[in-house]
């Protein structure tokens, strides 16, 4: 377990970037992809050993630890804070490989992994393992990653199929250049192709284990207040990402506010009138609203991490609804600090802009959608089942 020293240490450094993540922005968005210099701070700082255990080189940060790190990522570059979500929750989900396959994985105590759940390929039965082909979308990272888990299905003997996934090295994948979007850009979110590779049986799992850390063949099993309920920490770490990028939009508005007027009136300056203290208090507190909201799911998870158990069926149902909701505070506090902003924030070079885009973008995500997850929570607050398994 991380001490206080190493997660106060990973902060200070990751906080030391942030100038540096901010000035790459237009950058990053031009080209697509976040330049080298923002993977090698925050690999100086020790971002990427943050998921990985302790016996591999790794800091082994609990799941809020994690989610403070995402933050402070977020903070200073919308879509780095993203990629580092997924590098990081990605590197939680290898740990429930076989020690084999995690040897592999965290070989040097630093590890980005990518990942895929839509089950878009296929894996046929081979000797010692599997061939895997498929096309995966929206593979956020997976230039950057090293390693990219990706959802496939195999048909079993009696024809039943199998949801299962898939650990395999990026070398072994052919990337797109097919990332052309209005938001999330530096994401490098490629469509990845497999074409007949090989994956070895020690590195793949069945969705359905991995889902409750119910994977077999690896050490790490039980109460070591690592073994989350998939879903619900990774939702977490998402909701994280949402925290930080209205946090940084709240700093970026404030930071234009000195000086401003508001055209055609006879304010001279917008800090002083009522509406724009209203505005932006208002948003501070949707954001410390959602910060608050957090501790709520973080105690849940690392108490039955900590016990060895999962969470019930109730507890992850309102996590889905309380994760989404505070994705949401954070989305509408961007909304208000951009409304705030004036004309000019729609130009280029003008970084509110580009966390407004972004967080509408990560929004229209399938695990982020509000009213499909509060319906979730909502069900089993009247006693109804939860009406999904993907908990």
């Amino acid at each position: 377990m991380a001490t206080q020293e190493e997660l106060t240490s990973v902060l200070d450094a990751v906080r030391d970037a942030v100038p540096a993540l901010r000035r790459n922005g237009a950058a990053a968005e031009e080209q697509r992809w976040i330049p080298d210099e923002n993977i090698e701070l925050l690999e100086k700082a020790g971002v990427f050993r943050t998921a990985v255990p302790r016996e591999h080189g790794g800091l082994d940060f609990d799941a809020a630890q994690q989610a403070e790190v995402i933050a402070e990522v977020s903070r200073g570059c919308p879509s780095t804070g993203w990629l580092t979500m997924v590098w990081l929750t990605s590197a939680w989900c290898a740990t429930l490989y076989p020690d084999q396959a995690q040897k592999e994985v965290f070989e040097g105590g630093s590890s980005r992994v990518s990942i895929v759940f839509a089950p878009t390929g296929t894996l046929k039965p081979a000797e010692g393992g599997y061939r895997l082909d498929g096309t995966w979308r929206f593979n956020s990272g997976c230039r950057g990653a090293g390693w990219d888990l990706l959802a496939a299905v195999v048909e079993q003997p009696d024809g039943t199929a199998e949801e299962l996934v898939a650990l395999v090295p990026t070398s072994e994948l052919e990337f797109a250049d097919d990332w052309h979007v209005s938001a999330g850009a530096a994401t490098g979110s490629s469509t990845t192709t497999a074409k007949d590779v090989f994956v070895p049986a020690h590195r793949v799992v069945p969705l359905e284990e991995a889902m409750v850390s119910a994977t077999g063949n690896r050490s790490n099993t039980g109460a070591t207040g690592r073994n989350y309920g998939l879903l619900g920490y990774i939702m977490s770490s998402v909701s994280a990402t949402f925290l930080g990028m209205a946090r940084g939009s709240l700093e970026l508005f404030l930071e234009r506010l000195p000086g401003r007027g508001i055209t055609y009136t006879q304010w001279t300056e917008q800090s002083q009138h009522p509406l724009t203290q209203q505005q932006v208090a208002l948003a501070s507190n949707k954001i410390d609203a959602a910060e608050a909201l957090s501790r709520s799911w973080h105690r849940v998870l690392q108490n039955a991490a900590d016990a060895g158990v999962q969470p019930s069926d109730e507890e992850k149902a309102v996590i889905r609804g309380r994760t989404a909701y505070a994705a949401q505070l954070s989305k509408e506090a961007v909304e208000l600090l951009f409304a705030a902003s004036g004309g000019s924030v729609i130009r280029r070079d003008v970084d509110l802009q580009r966390f407004h885009r972004d967080i509408q973008g990560f929004s229209l995500h399938a695990l982020v959608q509000l009213n499909a997850n509060l319906e979730v929570q909502g069900r089993v607050l009247l006693g109804l089942e939860p009406g999904t398994y993907f908990l």
